[in-house]
């Protein structure tokens, strides 16, 4: 089955959008027919417009989001101040549609991995469903180990030995930004941890995917 790969976060704000715009770009650079795919929105469309410029055309808007809501709240209750109704079996026949066109579908997530996205689902329920492989993003600062080993906990214990985690650096690093990957290394495959350094406050792709550092990362992300 082609690979799907779903990115999601120790919380809102971790750094899940910067991360799958960018992996999007990488992969189409090599020649990857990838597709990437923000199912669930709410509070606007500013995620999936990243993506849907880092696809460069290859899906539309609503291709990439097929639901959006206006509230800046948990989907699921966005969803209910519209009267509207999201199903896991929905957002999976979505996904799949997509799968057959391309080799890779990248998904990004909405806020951690238990923000309950729809009708008695989050974003677990719908890594299990399409057995896809969790890249989990934290931003690397104090307290990041116990977030990261908090959301692995909540993991099934098949799909963790899938799973990436990535620790994306702060501007301002603290004593704990050199630190926490060796300590995750203690309870995680040290394999299966990346760390990629500050990008700026204005991110350019381009210049990021010509970055050496940048570059070794996300290959890395794509072999482990």
């Amino acid at each position: 089955m082609k690979p799907v790969f779903f990115v999601t976060g120790t919380d809102t704000g971790a750094g899940k959008t910067v991360l799958t715009a960018l992996l999007t770009r990488f992969l189409r650079k090599h020649g990857v027919n990838v597709a990437a795919l923000k199912p669930i929105c709410s509070g606007g469309r500013n995620d999936a417009h990243a993506l849907h410029a880092a696809l460069n055309g290859a899906l539309s808007l609503d291709e990439i989001n097929p639901w959006h809501f206006r509230l800046p709240v948990a989907p699921l209750l966005a969803a209910r101040c519209e009267r509207k109704r999201v199903k896991l079996s929905q957002v999976v026949a979505c996904v799949r549609a997509v799968q057959n066109r391309f080799d890779m579908v990248l998904i990004e997530g909405a806020g951690g991995l238990l923000s309950p996205l729809g009708e008695n689902f989050d974003s677990r329920d719908l890594i299990t469903a399409l057995r896809a492989q969790p890249l989990v993003v934290c931003p690397n600062r104090l307290g990041a180990v116990n977030q990261v080993l908090l959301t692995l906990e909540a993991l099934p214990a098949g799909i963790i030995k899938r799973t990436r985690i990535v620790l994306m650096s702060p501007q301002k690093p603290d004593v704990s930004t050199a630190t926490n990957a060796g300590l995750l290394s203690e309870f995680f495959d040290t394999k299966r941890i990346f760390l990629l350094r500050w990008l700026g406050n204005r991110i350019e792709p381009a210049r990021v995917l010509n970055d050496p550092h940048a570059g070794r990362v996300f290959e890395a992300i794509r072999q482990a």
